[in-house]
């Protein structure tokens, strides 16, 4: 009998959220920790790098495993991981041992742990939703996300203030185990969505091989490589609004603390709508114009940040940038999810999350020293402006319309 596909993805959600949760709440704390301690931009650098890198050098790899292997228990094991360096962490804080070099070793576990789990997560998610239901549900999973981005800095933040560090890290243990409770023993597999068996895990050693095929795939099927691409341009070109905003507040509207966190929460909210408009809307019939309609929205909205005369404006521009990200996120993926051969589908999709993230920081370091010569009104000008255009390619490219209307014909089958 088909299992009940609705509860089935909300006890996977709800398992993950409160994953993510943890991490995140330990995440915030680990940053000011080391913030406070050292008040060194170079460590802020440092650990800016490991909670990064070792994300990007795994997801290639994590992404042949999330093809080869049960993918729930791939993100048990990630997610396990993960919480039992925060017991140790937790133990050493205890006994008095509070080292910058096992906060930094926390943070390149969990960046790897995080590695290995997104590819599993992109690409279980069709294994336990019907296709026509996966552009709500990734709507629904980004507005979960943002939710838990908003609370768990405040949370962590009090939680500083008068608890001791090893105090969160047991906390991320705990809502690890409960969620890695409900994934494990709730959260079942349909056999229509068990991963094939086909020829790559007759080589299990073979991991060269295994990247190679998804690099050849993703080049021989032209709607991947191309929103690939697109995408990372994408990212490229938001780095700006995403990055440098801060900076932007504080030169143009005064050094008051309060504003920073503003426009935090503002843009959270705003993501936590878009996700619930994204889930509740599903999105235009071809998902290519979605993204299209997300890019002109993040241009524009970017311009808007450059020009805004009053903060009260800029505040509402950023709400709605960030309504606009999950209307480019949620169809990306959804189309990746139905087209991608399900045998690909890790390796894919590590590849897309891994390009996603590259693309952010390297726009920082071509951007970050322009912020230093020129004024961010003006990069956020010409960047808005930019990303409006790559609207164009998008919408007028046929093989990207192609598979957007495979997908409706499929959903209609």
């Amino acid at each position: 009998m088909e299992i009940k596909w609705k509860k089935n993805t909300a006890l996977f959600l709800t398992g993950q959220a409160l994953s993510l949760f943890g991490t995140m709440v330990v995440q915030y704390a680990i940053l000011w920790h080391i913030t406070l301690k050292s008040q060194s931009g170079s460590m802020m650098t440092v650990f800016t790098l490991i909670g990064f890198l070792p994300m990007f050098f795994i997801s290639p790899f994590a992404g042949v495993w999330a093809d080869r292997f049960n993918r729930k228990n791939i993100i048990n094991i990630a997610d396990g991981s993960i919480a039992f360096f925060s017991l140790i962490v937790a133990v050493l804080l205890i006994v008095g041992i509070d080292s910058y070099v096992i906060l930094l070793l926390c943070a390149f576990v969990r960046s790897l742990g995080q590695g290995v789990q997104m590819p599993a997560v992109g690409a279980f998610i069709p294994q336990i939703v019907p296709e026509k239901h996966l552009t709500r549900i990734n709507g629904f999973q980004s507005s979960i996300q943002s939710t838990v981005t908003l609370i768990s800095p405040m949370l962590s933040g009090a939680l500083m203030t008068f608890a001791p560090l090893q105090a969160l890290f047991f906390l991320d243990v705990v809502t690890a185990i409960i969620g890695i409770s409900i994934v494990f023993f709730f959260v079942k597999i349909p056999s229509r969505g068990t991963p094939p068996d086909d020829a790559s895990k007759q080589n299990k050693g073979r991991y060269l091989y295994d990247l190679k095929q998804g690099i050849n795939y993703i080049r021989k099927n032209g709607y991947v490589s191309r929103m690939i691409l697109l995408s990372a341009i994408f990212m490229f070109l938001f780095a700006p609004a995403a990055f440098l905003t801060p900076l932007q507040v504080v030169r143009d509207f005064g050094q008051d603390i309060w504003r920073l966190p503003a426009i935090e929460i503002t843009f959270s909210i705003g993501m936590m709508a878009g996700g619930i408009l994204i889930g509740i809307w599903g999105g235009f019939k071809n998902r290519i114009y979605t993204m299209t309609l997300s890019c002109l929205m993040c241009g524009v909205l970017a311009v808007g940040l450059g020009i805004a005369p009053w903060f009260w404006l800029y505040l509402l521009i950023m709400g709605l940038l960030g309504v606009s990200m999950p209307l480019y996120n949620a169809p990306s993926m959804v189309l990746l999810q139905t087209t991608v051969e399900p045998a690909f589908m890790g390796r894919v999709i590590s590849v897309f999350t891994m390009v996603s993230s590259t693309m952010m920081p390297l726009g920082m370091m071509v951007f970050g020293p322009f912020a230093d010569m020129v004024s961010i009104d003006l990069l956020l000008i010409v960047t808005g402006l930019l990303v409006t255009l790559l609207a164009v390619p998008m919408v007028a490219s046929k093989t990207l319309r192609d598979a957007g209307v495979r997908h409706l014909q499929n959903n209609e089958d």
